[in-house]
């Protein structure tokens, strides 16, 4: 028996789409993830679990959201609310990320409302953190949303090829990182369209703030820790279509570690892990994204035999 491989490509496809898609219809988590069920669809009976779920939100109840908010409205420029929390000073911005991305899980997970509101709060300041860098910092901040201490002097000479403050600082990207996944995480969890606004004017600052760097500045630049950047980009590739992201993602791939992978070498001993994996896990979803975007699309029939 024949086969036609691109008629098999082709069904393949359309198979793939069509339970994204239905995926797509019937939650937001799916969104970036079809393999996944939503979070909703798991509700924990009494027991340790249970017990485990009730505290983690009952200890970020505790926490008072404007602290988190502080370190985003001082580098905006905007008045302060509360004073910002000493834990991690000089890396003041990215617990506020890891934040939303708790809220957002735990209201997906639970339906709790207190939740709900605290991310729809910090989200409606980070739009006017957003708002304010546009203004104040219309130079280099145009779509700017982290909390970074002294961001203007980092990002300001960043963009032009200069990496001394960039690497006085500590590990800046990986610190705004942490932005990126809570806003990508209220939208994918709890489906805010807000923060998915907010998220993708970030993703384009992103772009900006680095498009006059050369490959071999960039991979200077990856040398310093930076999460999971590359992963942020190719969620923002899925999210829109928009081919801006998925150059972006690759151009945020650290070669040292994707040249060696790809290789079979193996690079890793003395190296820092949770500086490693996330790039993995970025060169992952490019490939996931790129094979998808690259298998032919399923041949019509015109009813003919």
């Amino acid at each position: 028996m024949a086969f036609n491989i691109n008629k098999i490509k082709g069904f393949l496809f359309a198979t793939t789409v069509g339970i994204f898609l239905l995926n797509h219809v019937a939650s937001a988590q799916e969104k970036l993830y079809p393999n996944e069920f939503p979070l909703s669809d798991l509700k924990l009976l009494d027991g340790p679990f249970k017990h485990a779920q009730d505290l983690n939100i009952h200890v970020l109840l505790e926490y008072n959201t404007d602290r988190l908010i502080a370190p985003f409205r001082k580098e905006a420029g905007l008045p302060e609310k509360a004073k910002l929390y000493p834990n991690w000073a000089g890396l003041d911005g990215h617990v506020g990320g890891h934040y939303l991305s708790a809220l957002a899980m735990n209201y997906a997970s639970t339906g709790n409302a207190e939740c709900k509101k605290r991310m729809e709060y910090m989200i409606s300041e980070l739009k006017a953190c957003q708002e304010a860098n546009d203004k104040n910092h219309p130079d280099w901040g145009k779509g700017y949303v982290g909390g970074a201490p002294n961001s203007q002097q980092i990002w300001s000479t960043l963009q032009k090829g200069d990496f001394e403050a960039y690497r006085a600082a500590w590990v800046p990207w990986y610190n705004v990182h942490k932005l990126y996944s809570g806003l990508r995480d209220a939208w994918l969890y709890a489906g805010n369209e807000e923060s998915k606004d907010i998220f993708l004017k970030f993703c384009d600052w992103g772009i900006n703030i680095t498009s006059e760097l050369t490959d071999q500045q960039m991979q200077q630049m990856l040398d310093a820790e930076h999460g999971g950047m590359n992963e942020t980009f190719a969620d923002a590739y899925q999210m829109t279509g928009n081919e801006k992201y998925m150059d972006a993602a690759k151009r945020f791939s650290h070669r040292m570690l994707l040249d060696a992978m790809a290789a079979g070498n193996d690079n890793l001993d003395n190296k820092h892990a949770n500086t490693q994996v996330p790039k993995a896990v970025g060169f992952q979803r490019i490939a996931e994204l790129s094979m998808m975007r690259n298998m032919p699309k399923p041949e019509v029939s015109s009813g003919k035999r």
